[in-house]
């Protein structure tokens, strides 16, 4: 009697476990700025010296509260971002511009890392790649 009442007591206990795993997978999704990109991955192919680096990234806000984007770095002092400042609201886009510097020939892979308040992915990478050729 004593070993049933032990089963009966594990079994119950873990089936409470595996309820409460699946309460926690069916959470409604949070509230709060939601940010997603046209493209992650700019391919810029072959550049000559000294063209044209430039390039944007467009994000949208697509959850419920205004999207800051808090911080916006290089990987290296040949790219230079600039960003939206103020506030995006719900349903709006803003723009992450990246200049790089077109002067060093050869293939270049860069990245951009974006921190903001967003809650589905407060840090994103994007990737700037391409190649530089001398135009002699």
């Amino acid at each position: 009697m004593k070993k049933f009442f032990l089963l009966s007591l594990f079994v119950s206990m873990a089936l409470t476990a595996l309820n409460a795993q699946e309460a926690k997978t069916k959470e409604a999704p949070k509230d709060g700025p939601k940010i997603t990109f046209n493209e992650k991955v700019h391919q810029y192919g072959v550049i000559q010296k000294g063209g044209d680096g430039n390039c944007e990234f467009v994000f949208t806000n697509e959850g419920n509260e205004p999207l800051i984007l808090s911080n916006v770095r290089a990987s290296c002092g040949c790219t230079t971002p600039t960003w939206t400042k103020e506030p995006v609201m719900p349903g709006k886009s803003g723009i992450i511009k990246v200049r790089y510097n077109t002067n060093s020939i050869g293939n270049f892979s860069k990245t951009v890392t974006v921190q903001s308040n967003a809650v589905n992915e407060p840090r994103i990478t994007l990737t700037i790649k391409g190649e530089v050729k001398d135009n002699k």
